[in-house]
């Protein structure tokens, strides 16, 4: 969750993810993308791919949280991706956990990371930046029902390194 948030943060940053934060993402993706999801915690964001878009989770992973296997997404293999086509998750923002997630993750597919959309302007971001291909703005998510958070959002697609980083407004 956000730094201006008010709200209580949860264990390893776990925030289901609402239809309304996937919908920018939908076009994005080819048609019946096979992903593997590494921080699904109870799945929120595998059902929303499949009912909106017909997206097939074929490898889902938690380092806490849910039925699925427990592994970290920042030591994530190849094996693990059971011949997903590229990762899409929402990510605790915590930095050093995501930065690693981004370096672990893109290393091996095409990564989509659901995170605050300020993020790109730090100093921090500029290692990462270089593998940045694509930002789809989502802005301001409700996570919590009709309470919106005090961040925009959007969605990162981080993959080998790139010249040029093209921006999507919804």
């Amino acid at each position: 969750m956000g730094k201006r948030s008010s709200f209580e943060h949860k264990p390893m940053n776990f925030y289901a993810t609402p239809d309304a934060a996937v919908r920018p993402l939908l076009r994005h993706l080819p048609k019946g993308t096979l992903y593997c999801e590494p921080c699904a915690g109870e799945g929120h964001l595998i059902g929303s791919l499949l009912t909106l878009g017909g997206h097939h989770c074929i490898a889902a992973y938690d380092a806490q949280i849910g039925p699925w296997k427990k592994i970290d997404a920042a030591w994530l293999m190849e094996e693990d991706l059971c011949g997903a086509e590229m990762i899409i998750t929402n990510p605790p923002w915590d930095r050093p956990v995501l930065h690693q997630i981004i370096e672990r993750c893109s290393a091996l597919r095409p990564t989509w990371l659901l995170f605050d959309s300020d993020w790109m302007f730090t100093k921090q971001a500029r290692p990462y930046l270089r593998y940045c291909h694509k930002i789809v703005s989502v802005g301001r998510v409700k996570w919590f029902g009709k309470i919106a958070g005090k961040d925009n959002c959007a969605w990162y697609l981080f993959d080998s390194p790139t010249n040029e980083t093209r921006f999507f407004n919804t």
